[in-house]
């Protein structure tokens, strides 16, 4: 199986994360683009990220904490994007954000009905911000802290 990896271009404008400048992203296997921005005036501060319609909620920590936990991991992490209703597959990032085992104990997504789908929308942020590389397959995409 061939990955490839993308990597933003020199001359590409970084977005700032705010709501006048959010993260243009899309999701791993490029089937899907989305926005996330930063909100530091609620406590704790959050990530909205912007799809469609749809908005969900998450912890802003979740960039930092789940950075550490790949950094942890050692290798390649499977996202494994699911749901809130779904099971997540063990040992995946999406897993790791609704587990009990996590620093936050819990999900880190806010919107209840909507905490799901954490392997799908933080992964591409982090390599956003160039602290991960992220598969870009049609499917089962991993990821790993660099």
């Amino acid at each position: 199986m061939v990955h490839f990896v993308r990597r933003m271009p020199e001359n590409a404008h970084m977005a700032s994360g705010t709501p006048d400048d959010p993260w243009q992203l899309t999701t791993a296997p490029g089937s899907s683009s989305y926005t996330m921005h930063r909100d530091d005036s609620v406590d704790p501060p959050e990530l909205i990220c912007v799809v469609g319609s749809t908005t969900l909620r998450y912890q802003a920590r979740a960039i930092e904490d789940l950075h550490a936990w790949l950094k942890e991991q050692d290798g390649w992490v499977p996202l494994g994007a699911a749901d809130e209703k779904k099971v997540a597959a063990d040992g995946s990032v999406e897993a790791w954000g609704r587990s009990q085992e996590n620093p936050v104990g819990g999900w880190y997504g806010l919107r209840k009905g909507y905490r799901g789908r954490f392997g799908m929308y933080l992964p591409p942020l982090l390599e956003t911000l160039g602290l991960v590389e992220l598969t870009h397959d049609a499917r089962n995409n991993s990821v790993r802290a660099i």
